[in-house]
């Protein structure tokens, strides 16, 4: 039987990897401290150069505190054919960093690259994330280019690292809503790449806020999920976002990734599912803020304390 295990990530302390963001986010010290505090014993990496990028130093940051490093996101312009050389050599450099780490500290689990898009980059897809429209896709050649990048990406982390490779859907990006996510699927090598199933990213990249939504993709993508992020989304808020027309940014200003529990995602249908596929492995909570909005540490707390309560 799988063991089911639970981190969280900078993006809940404020530090996301988009540029030109106001506000300072919570120190990495601070961070991992209130992280261990609130019952979580593993973390992502965050933003390059959050936390110190040399493996020595990071992996006895994390050891002090018994904390793993459970993956890294690393978002590509991957429909760009010009940026796939820079976009290759930094998912290495923090693979690099991941598998250091890892060898150094040990663990059951190896650590995930994880691959995305380059998301909040495109001004059409930030202004309708939750509510894209045909038309607002890639093109053919730009889908190939895509799928094409992800695949080189993914085998020469595998091949220099060992590490696995699993793509993030995610809002504001152009993999977003469902079909998209089938599409890129099709295009690449299980082999190669896996995906991280985002619950709440999910929700709100389908248009809608059913709940059954999220059931009918886990079944769909159920051979290639090797990673889990617990996201929750706030029906009212993602409502109003749409009716209103907020751009990506301004959503999760006023609270569309709400606290576990506290929006329409299922979570105890999801646990019931991982746990009927014997998951084995961490499920990472996220509940991105802006820097210097809301209480992290309280919010971990309470998110924490809601898994307990359904068994986790």
């Amino acid at each position: 039987m799988g063991v089911i295990r639970i981190a969280n990530a900078p993006c809940s302390w404020g530090s996301l990897e988009f540029d030109g963001l106001e506000g300072e986010a919570i120190g990495y010290a601070q961070m991992l401290d209130e992280l261990v505090e609130t019952g979580y014993r593993g973390t992502e990496l965050g933003d390059w150069g959050y936390m110190p990028n040399e493996p020595d130093t990071l992996a006895a940051e994390l050891g002090r505190r018994d904390v793993a490093l459970v993956g890294a996101f690393v978002p590509v312009a991957l429909s760009q054919p010009e940026a796939l050389e820079s976009g290759r050599a930094e998912a290495l450099k923090v693979a690099r960093l991941l598998a250091a780490v890892f060898e150094r500290r040990g663990g059951t689990h190896a650590p995930f690259l994880v691959l995305a898009d380059n998301n909040g980059s495109d001004e059409t897809r930030t202004k309708h994330a939750g509510r894209v429209e045909a038309g607002m896709g890639l093109s053919d050649a730009q889908w190939a280019t895509f799928a094409e990048g992800t695949t080189a990406i993914a085998r020469v982390v595998k091949s220099e690292t060992g590490l696995r490779t699993v793509f993030h859907h995610h809002c504001a990006g152009y993999i977003e809503t469902s079909s998209e996510v089938d599409r890129l699927l099709a295009m690449t090598d299980p082999e190669w790449v896996g995906l991280v199933f985002d619950t709440g990213h999910f929700l709100y990249g389908s248009g809608a806020n059913d709940s059954g939504a999220v059931a009918a993709a886990l079944e769909r993508f159920a051979d290639r999920i090797g990673y889990v992020h617990f996201k929750d989304c706030h029906a009212g808020v993602a409502d109003r976002a749409r009716r209103e027309g907020w751009d990506y940014f301004e959503a999760v200003r006023q609270g569309v990734f709400c606290e576990l529990g506290q929006g329409r995602v299922d979570f105890r249908a999801v646990l019931a599912w991982l746990n009927e596929r014997d998951y084995d492995g961490w499920i990472v909570v996220e509940q991105d803020v802006l820097p210097g909005m809301g209480q992290p540490k309280e919010s971990a707390r309470r998110n924490r304390t809601y898994l307990q309560s359904i068994g986790v």
